[in-house]
């Protein structure tokens, strides 16, 4: 394959305006030097897809997203980083997509944002992170925005963030090193056990880096899930509720890593992601590389299973 082909599921967008007011935050939730990151600009994005055969790449926002504890100020930061990326998409309509960002927990003005993403801005999906205040995806206080995020048929992007515990277990280790494995961890698991992935199951879920941890912990999970209460919410079992999902292989495209994913979900189900301005693009396509994926299946990976999920590009 050859030219502009791949479509980029995880790719983060760093509007300056947004950047700025991050800075001014004052926190450094990424290795990423703080001049880079203050310097991003869409032809950025675009070069780095030119050079590494991205034809579209979905932006979504990166941790720690919007809430800072005031509602207000969540659905201004989100508007504004939904409204910016939406503009990028008229202006290269052919090679950007997106995930919207959710002011939660604030539910009310979470709904209003759904409205907006997906009746004015025409969103791709939404992005999630794997937890708010400590409370994961199945908690109740989700619901409503579930429900609604169920009616229309969603994409739900769900990114891992700082475990509610804080975010440097390990003095000296940023959370990307590990807690983020784990955090996408616990957000399946609560989907899992709370029953969610059968009480909205309209919901397309995509699961950043290879779905953390669960490809390595599948068979534990099966092992202690398999037992009620949970068999009433999961009567198909562990296994299949996971093969339902979709993971995005963005900083887990090792041999190793494919190769757990790959006994956990059938090909049909991995889509793919660079991590892109985190993580060098080329660095995740030298390891594809070397993986022993058909040629058809890369294929699917790195286009055809997106394309089925977004409709809007197929069309």
């Amino acid at each position: 394959m050859s030219g502009l082909f791949r479509i980029d599921v995880h790719h983060h967008f760093m509007p300056p305006a947004h950047m700025a007011r991050e800075a001014a935050r004052g926190r450094g939730a990424h290795a990423m030097p703080r001049a880079d990151m203050l310097s991003w600009t869409p032809q950025r994005a675009l070069d780095v897809m030119d050079r590494n055969g991205i034809e579209v790449a979905i932006a979504s926002i990166s941790t720690p997203g919007v809430w800072f504890g005031d509602a207000a100020e969540a659905a201004s930061l989100a508007r504004d980083w939904n409204d910016y990326a939406a503009e990028q998409i008229v202006l290269h309509p052919k090679r950007f997509g997106l995930f919207a960002v959710l002011p939660l927990p604030a539910k009310d003005i979470c709904l209003r944002e759904i409205e907006h993403a997906f009746d004015t801005l025409h969103a791709d999906g939404v992005s999630l992170f794997t937890n708010y205040d400590g409370k994961y995806p199945g908690d109740p206080a989700f619901d409503e925005v579930l429900d609604e995020l169920d009616r229309r048929r969603a994409i739900c992007y769900v990114h891992p963030t700082a475990p509610a515990y804080g975010g440097n277990v390990l003095p000296g280790v940023l959370p990307q090193v590990v807690e983020f494995a784990f955090e996408t961890t616990r957000a399946i698991v609560s989907l899992l056990t709370t029953g969610s992935l059968r009480r909205w199951p309209n919901i397309r879920w995509i699961f950043s880096h290879a779905g953390g941890t669960v490809p390595m912990l599948a068979g534990r999970l099966r092992h202690t899930l398999g037992r009620p209460p949970f068999t009433e919410r999961m009567p198909d079992g562990v296994d299949a509720e996971l093969r339902k999902l979709h993971y995005d292989i963005a900083g887990a495209s090792s041999t190793g890593s494919l190769a757990a994913l790959r006994d956990l979900a059938p090909v049909t189900q991995i889509l793919y992601g660079s991590d892109t301005p985190f993580v060098p693009a080329a660095k995740g396509l030298a390891e594809m590389a070397e993986t022993p994926f058909t040629e058809p299946e890369l294929r699917l990976i790195e286009r055809d299973n997106a394309l089925r999920l977004l409709l809007r590009l197929a069309n």
